[in-house]
């Protein structure tokens, strides 16, 4: 049995890829929509072996449609996700709009599938921050083995993170810091990006903290487990793909390093690479177009009595959005929809 599915910004960076990852996992669509605003309004987009055409968000009927994944960021979902859901459409927003509302499940399939189940409440479903969803699959098996108290996180995030302007913007200034003539200025970012790192994502908070940092506190605690503690300083990276992390973790029992291999090796979702030699980890440039997370550099942390530090890579436009978005739907379907 399939299903009927609307992809909502299909022409964006993670609308086009989650239509390709529907087509490479072999979602069981019946039916398939791809839906854009008007400025693109007929652009030509891929699923599988098939050419769509994009129709408009605004005037799209969702009465008989199954499942909605919307990639159309928080003001656009704010107006048309409660339209799909009351027409009886499920609704997957990979935007931040419904991530901290309490009726509202915030899911990573391969750390907490069963809350999927709270979907009915809004018929929504909310799709976690790219750079949350990549640590809470590392974080999840080691938690459940040594419970964990406070982890301190270190992003190294990508522009593509922030759309295609940002990867164009990269693109551009890396060209012009060799080409006379070609120079540009930031527009996208507060400062230069090419040959540069920059510690803000997103806006200030009054705390200090910008919300891409809040967010990672907010989510982990919805998602984990609401007693773990969290900070966060998240960094944007001269790199176009691939999200990557550097993570301190206090736990309440000792946890030996080659056993929290082990847990890792076998975790879902989970890629372990780690050997102590050249090259025996993962950077972003590796980890582009793969559906895992990877883990490298394992290794206690000598300054506390039960502390690991662990190096997490993922491709942020798969695990951090359209992959997840697709493997919250595949749960949906086995958990619920085959049920009814």
């Amino acid at each position: 049995m399939g299903y009927k599915v609307v992809v909502c910004g299909a022409t964006g960076n993670v609308g086009r890829e989650m239509l390709n990852i529907l087509a490479e996992r072999q979602f069981p669509v019946d039916e398939i929509t791809a839906l854009a605003s008007r400025r693109s309004l007929g652009t030509d987009v891929s699923f599988g072996d098939k050419t769509l055409k994009t129709k408009d968000l605004e005037t799209f009927d969702f009465t008989g449609w199954d499942i909605a994944f919307f990639a159309i960021g928080s003001d656009a979902t704010k107006k048309y996700a409660p339209i799909a859901a009351k027409a009886g459409c499920i609704v997957i927003d990979n935007s931040s709009l419904y991530r901290y509302d309490a009726d509202v499940p915030l899911v990573v399939p391969e750390v907490n599938p069963e809350a999927v189940d709270g979907y009915a409440k809004k018929n929504i479903i909310a799709n976690p921050n790219c750079s949350t969803a990549q640590m809470v699959v590392a974080l999840k098996p080691l938690h459940d083995r040594a419970r964990i108290k406070r982890v301190v996180v270190s992003t190294y995030q990508s522009v593509s993170g922030t759309g295609k302007e940002a990867i164009d913007e990269l693109w551009d200034q890396t060209k012009g810091m060799y080409v006379p003539g070609q120079e540009r200025e930031p527009k996208v970012y507060t400062k230069q990006i090419a040959f540069n790192v920059i510690p803000h994502i997103d806006v200030f908070m009054d705390s200090g903290e910008t919300k891409e940092e809040w967010k990672m506190v907010a989510e982990t605690k919805k998602i984990v487990d609401p007693m773990i503690k969290v900070t966060a300083t998240c960094v944007r990276v001269p790199v176009f793909v691939g999200h990557s992390e550097a993570i301190n973790i206090e736990f309440e029992d000792f946890l030996d390093e080659d056993e929290a291999r082990d847990i890792l090796r076998q975790a879902p979702g989970v890629l372990v690479v780690d050997k102590r030699e050249d090259g025996g980890y993962v950077t972003p440039v590796e980890c582009v177009g793969d559906f895992a997370t990877f883990v490298s550099r394992i290794r206690q942390d000598s300054t506390i009595d039960n502390g690991l530090n662990i190096w997490v890579v993922s491709d942020n436009l798969r695990k951090g959005a359209a992959l997840n978005a697709v493997q919250i739907a595949e749960t949906l379907v086995e958990r619920v929809l085959k049920k009814r």
